[in-house]
């Protein structure tokens, strides 16, 4: 069992590392939409549109804001690995402690 959780690690990391770079930096379907009606220019959205009074999120500042590290360009693949790496913390924790308190019958 311990052969599966390595190798499943393992392909997860890979995929999260290596596939993150082939993502498309275009806007997805919901930025699309938001952005229906408006034009950016250098003084902000001009036009009527949903997004139009939209602000910065409150964690746009952190390390892995943008799906890359500290913004830096070309860093997609280690902020991908970090992400599967802090869920597969968590869920391995969560799995742990759950598993602990189940009652034994």
């Amino acid at each position: 069992m311990r052969r599966f959780w390595i190798g499943f690690a393992l392909v997860a990391l890979l995929v999260a590392g290596g596939l993150s770079y082939f993502a498309s930096p275009d806007p997805d379907g919901l930025d699309t939409v938001a952005l229906n009606g408006c034009t950016e220019t250098d003084a902000g959205l001009q036009g009527t549109c949903i997004a139009q009074h939209a602000t910065e999120h409150h964690t746009s500042a952190s390390p892995l804001a943008d799906y890359s590290v500290f913004g830096g360009h070309g860093t997609v693949g280690p902020a991908g690995i970090i992400g599967v790496l802090v869920v597969l913390v968590l869920a391995g924790g969560l799995f742990r402690l759950l598993r602990r308190r189940a009652p034994r019958g």
